[in-house]
């Protein structure tokens, strides 16, 4: 990029509307990229165990697969594929990473579920480390909770099968494309969700880092 397509301040104070002219017409390359991204991220999880039967690609791959065999829409289904993206970077928080994520493009609801999913999976084995499985229910009350419980039921704590057909992930790459080509919401609204109540309690995250799983 030559210099006169870059914007002239040094502190954003400084800034003109030439100089975000500049840069929001630099940044849509970048953010056309962003499936891409997403992709090559999601490929860094094959290979990884975990001590599970098979690799966290794999799951991911069940996760979605289960999803659009029960008739989930597109954006569910990419819900199910992108739900451990975290694993890598956010081994105590993976869920929180893969939630932030998707936020712009999916539903409140959707964001909800992959936000709180790690707390809800818990029921499945928190137990077994020495935490309390019911955590969860800490949300009973949240028009949501049935849901994340369902998807975290049918989708999610099922798909650590060897023996299911797993489809590759070439299947779900139109998807992921279609969900992340035009975000629902701009920066000031997403950031703003937080206030809203859409953020994992606190408490109830720091319930649910007891290891890191999918």
């Amino acid at each position: 990029m030559t210099g006169t397509q870059r914007a002239t301040f040094h502190s954003m104070i400084e800034g003109t509307q030439e100089d975000w002219a500049r840069i929001a017409q630099a940044q849509m390359p970048h953010n056309q990229q962003l499936a891409d991204r997403v992709l090559d991220h999601l490929r860094l999880l094959a290979g990884d165990y975990g001590g599970f039967a098979v690799d966290r690609l794999t799951h991911s791959l069940q996760t979605a697969a289960r999803a659009e065999q029960d008739d989930r829409d597109e954006e569910y289904v990419v819900c199910g594929l992108l739900h451990d993206l975290g694993d890598t970077l956010g081994s105590y928080n993976h869920a929180e990473v893969a939630a932030s994520i998707l936020r712009p493009f999916v539903s409140p609801e959707n964001h909800w579920i992959v936000a709180h999913h790690g707390i809800f999976q818990g029921y499945y084995f928190f137990h077994y480390l020495g935490g309390d499985r019911h955590v969860r229910d800490r949300f009973r009350d949240h028009p949501w909770f049935e849901a994340c419980a369902r998807f975290c039921a049918d989708y999610d704590q099922n798909s650590f099968d060897p023996d299911f057909e797993t489809p590759d992930l070439a299947h779900f790459e139109p998807m992921v494309r279609r969900v992340f080509a035009e975000p629902r919401t701009l920066i000031a609204e997403t950031q703003g969700t937080a206030a809203a109540g859409n953020e994992p309690e606190a408490g109830a995250q720091k319930a649910a880092e007891v290891p890191a799983t999918p």
